[in-house]
């Protein structure tokens, strides 16, 4: 079965040093046993995420490994967790730590069990 997208965003644009909770509609906000998966491509060093599920940190403020050009994110080559939860609650957080808006691709992703 393939997996049903929670979010995604292309050249997504994140400003000076904020935080942005990405939305994730109400119907896949809850999420059960499966696995997840995101992959995420930041236009230059600076971006950190955060993934939670169920209240259980998964990713906490980590920066994003991969970047450059945005627009043109490979979800294989650029994934930065695949976890199986038990499934809970979605949050997904990206935060810019630098003095510029900086833009990021990502992809985040469940397949139920």
């Amino acid at each position: 079965m393939p997996g049903v997208t929670l979010a995604s965003g292309i050249t997504d644009s994140v400003a000076a040093y904020t935080t942005e909770t990405v939305t994730i509609s109400p119907q896949r906000e809850f999420i059960g046993k499966g696995m997840i998966e995101l992959a995420a491509f930041g236009s230059a060093k600076g971006l950190n995420i955060t993934l939670n599920v169920a209240g259980v940190t998964l990713i906490d403020d980590q920066p994003i490994a991969f970047f450059g050009s945005t627009g043109g994110m490979d979800v294989i080559k650029n994934k930065i967790i695949s976890q199986l939860v038990a499934g809970g609650r979605v949050e997904f957080k990206l935060r810019n730590t630098t003095a510029g808006a900086l833009t990021c691709d990502y992809l985040l992703t469940h397949t139920p069990m």
